[in-house]
């Protein structure tokens, strides 16, 4: 959730709210792609562009661009881009499709050109498929080549499913080594037709591939159908692209579930020519299904609606950047007769969150600075000295402590921000592990700049995202913070520098300064009006989710094992008795908060 997204979140003259953006997914394929290769066929991969200002920019670089189909001129491509859909706006996309040199990367300044498209958003949205050709400089046709783009709204998608297969005793299609299989997992649609879901990575020379875990939507799995017919295919990798098929096998997610909790989770591979041709065929191997996690996602208001309390941490940038805070320049400048920006973010952000803290006591941390009484540089630490207690009495309490703490400490850095959101979702996994899942931590980032410790920022927001936890980040002063982006999942969901996907977008940055300047209807400044997208934001997965109810004694999932692998078996607890306690806001019925998985 970024800046940009205010114009989904804000409301619009006559108080009316602007439309919220819609998460979509783009799968693409190409056929009849021209041949650059003269020994083989041509690697394809495409990239994905979008107009911004008139320039043609590449979508969310932890993504850029497709995997590379090796020797194919036909190829379906199982990585997907993850885009906002905005019905108010023209959201033009260009695809440019390569032959792929070298090891695949975001630069095609080596790569040839094979031909792109042109269109917008909306297009493939209302079509929901579309089938283009591809076209040259110049405007000329790249021969037959087409590309087909099909788009499905995941807005709804209320969990995550990661799954380990591997198979044993495949068939040897080698003449004078064992095959290089991989899988292939397809959806059925409803016209009948395979949507590709994901493509395991190759096991070179082995008849009893473990292939690597990988995680997929609920949503780009079955469509959030648990019965919706599923197809797996396996194949011997060949390099010139002509794959030898060895067998399939069709089973549903609900299936899955069942086997794998049964610790039967293992399907025949079969090839259907095979076994008309022989009668005593009985498969060409067998693949298992060796781990299921089921992460369910929940939003924000799913959990205020199920009896959580809002716990609000603030935490301060004290980094040198600021300026000296005896100096009326810096943005720590203590005025007599106005607040500073520091205090003017944190006001008007912070009396519209505390309005859900039950207790009125906050959190109060700060990094970057040299603190007493040896003068270390911390990067988390209670900006009231009490480490054993750093949460104060209302939003006041937060402005006297911060008053207070700024001529005791010495202004220094870097602005690393990922021990303090590591520290708040430490607690919160402490919270979440318990079972009740009572607490709901929103922490508030204020600061002047850039942080200096991206990746380890990433990686702590991926690891949050399992969490009940949301974060907002607040640039304070002029900087340039369009770095900062990186951190919003507005334009795909963020990675880490590892690769691993956010479970749920639970950052929103947003420039004070835009804050600051937008009035209320009423031509006024209005500072607690405009801070109201930040906290509007925080609940629009929840909006996507025509608010989802957890219904009382909900059922909680754990991991087990598959088949052979030893130990526990996928187990839903038993439903927990009804137990008195604190009826909900907006009379509401008393509602049980099921356990978030943790991986």
């Amino acid at each position: 959730m970024s800046a940009g997204s205010e114009r989904g979140a804000a409301a619009t003259p006559g108080g009316l709210p602007a439309p919220c953006a819609s998460k979509v997914e783009l799968r693409l394929s190409c056929r009849h792609l021209l041949d650059r290769d003269p020994l083989t066929k041509s690697d394809p991969s495409v990239a994905l562009l979008q107009q911004a200002q008139g320039q043609w920019v590449q979508v969310h670089l932890q993504v850029g661009r497709t995997e590379v189909v090796r020797s194919s001129l036909h190829p379906v491509f199982s990585k997907v881009f993850t885009v906002d859909y905005y019905f108010e706006e023209v959201q033009r996309l260009r695809f440019e499709v390569y032959d792929t040199h070298g090891p695949s990367g975001f630069s095609c300044q080596e790569d040839d050109f094979l031909g792109g498209m042109e269109c917008t958003l909306g297009q493939i949205v209302a079509q929901k498929k579309v089938t283009r050709p591809l076209l040259l400089k110049f405007g000329r046709n790249a021969g037959k080549s087409t590309i087909t783009v099909i788009a499905e709204d995941i807005s709804g998608n209320n969990g995550y499913v990661e799954l380990s297969f591997r198979a044993r005793k495949l068939d040897d299609k080698d003449l004078f080594s064992k095959s290089d299989p991989f899988l292939e997992l397809y959806r059925v649609n409803d016209d009948q037709g395979l949507q590709l879901v994901y493509r395991t990575e190759v096991v070179k020379n082995n008849l009893n591939p473990v292939w690597e875990a990988f995680k997929v939507s609920l949503s780009s799995l079955c469509s959030c159908e648990e019965t919706r017919p599923l197809k797996c295919l396996v194949w011997d990798y060949d390099s010139r692209g002509k794959h030898d098929f060895i067998g399939e096998f069709s089973t549903t997610f609900e299936e899955m579930q069942k086997a794998f909790e049964e610790g039967q989770a293992q399907w025949d591979c079969v090839n259907p020519k095979y076994k008309q041709k022989r009668r005593s065929y009985k498969n060409s191997g067998v693949v298992v299904l060796a781990d299921l996690k089921f992460h369910r996602v929940y939003s924000f208001l799913d959990y205020i609606m199920g009896g959580c309390q809002i716990h609000f941490t603030v935490a301060i940038d004290f980094t040198a950047s600021n300026g000296d805070p005896r100096n009326s320049c810096s943005l720590h400048y203590i005025n007599p007769y106005q607040p500073n920006e520091y205090l003017k973010a944190l006001v008007s952000v912070g009396e519209i969150c505390q309005d859900y803290d039950s207790d009125k006591r906050f959190s109060a941390l700060g990094f970057g600075a040299r603190i007493p009484p040896k003068y270390e540089v911390s990067h988390d630490f209670a900006i009231n000295f009490n480490p054993e207690d750093d949460e104060c009495e209302g939003i006041q309490g937060v402005v006297e402590a911060y008053q207070n703490c700024l001529p005791r400490v010495q202004l220094y850095g870097p602005t690393n921000v990922a021990p303090i959101i590591s520290k708040v979702a430490r607690v919160a996994a402490a919270e979440e592990s318990t079972g009740k899942a009572s607490q709901y931590y929103i922490l508030l980032i204020l600061t002047d700049g850039v942080v200096t410790d991206m990746a380890d920022t990433r990686e702590a927001i991926v690891r949050a995202s399992r969490l009940p936890m949301s974060i907002i980040i607040v640039g304070v002063g002029n900087a340039d913070f369009t770095d900062m982006q990186v951190l919003d999942g507005d334009d795909g969901v963020l990675r880490s520098p590892r690769g691993e996907p956010a479970l749920r977008d639970i950052v929103q940055f947003v420039p004070f300064r835009e804050l600051k300047n937008q009035r209320t209807a009423q031509g006024a400044p209005g500072i607690h009006h405009a801070a109201s997208p930040v906290a509007a934001n925080l609940c629009d997965p929840a909006r996507h989710a025509q608010h989802t109810r957890i219904p009382c004694g909900a059922g909680q999932v754990r991991a087990g094992r598959g088949p052979e692998a030893g130990g526990g078996v996928l187990q839903p607890q038993r439903p927990a008795p009804e137990k008195p306690g604190r009826p909900c806001r907006r009379g509401q019925p008393r509602l049980h908060t099921v356990k978030m998985w943790r991986a």
